[in-house]
């Protein structure tokens, strides 16, 4: 596995999640029960003089998979959203998605004569 990095950088992402989150309903992120749980979390188990801190590796290890959960869903979602499915597609709109255009017919739609 990775490196986990250090545990204040993953308290902001968490944190910058829970923005996101927020932003959906409308809500402050600072007054929700997650928040409050994940600074008293972080702050119970900060580095301390012992050589191995058991419990503090567990609870970043913990909190770096839930931060990946978190920021995995809110891909998901927005993929989600960009690709779902509208019921039957143009071909011009078909064509956009992945990047292409339809070349253009320099008579118009056919070459009536």
């Amino acid at each position: 596995m990775a490196a986990l990095g250090s545990p204040a950088r993953t308290l902001r992402g968490l944190l910058r999640e829970l923005r996101y989150l927020s932003a959906a309903t409308g809500r402050p992120y600072r007054d929700t029960a997650a928040y409050r749980y994940l600074l008293k979390a972080f702050r119970a188990h900060r580095v301390t003089g012992e050589k191995l801190c058991r419990a503090q590796h567990e609870l970043h290890f913990q909190a770096a998979t839930y931060l990946c959960l978190l920021r995995s869903v809110r891909q998901h979602v927005a993929l989600h959203q960009e690709f779902h499915g509208r019921g039957e597609r143009s071909l011009e709109e078909s064509a956009g998605l992945v990047g292409l255009q339809l070349p253009r017919q320099p008579g118009g739609k056919g070459w009536e004569l």
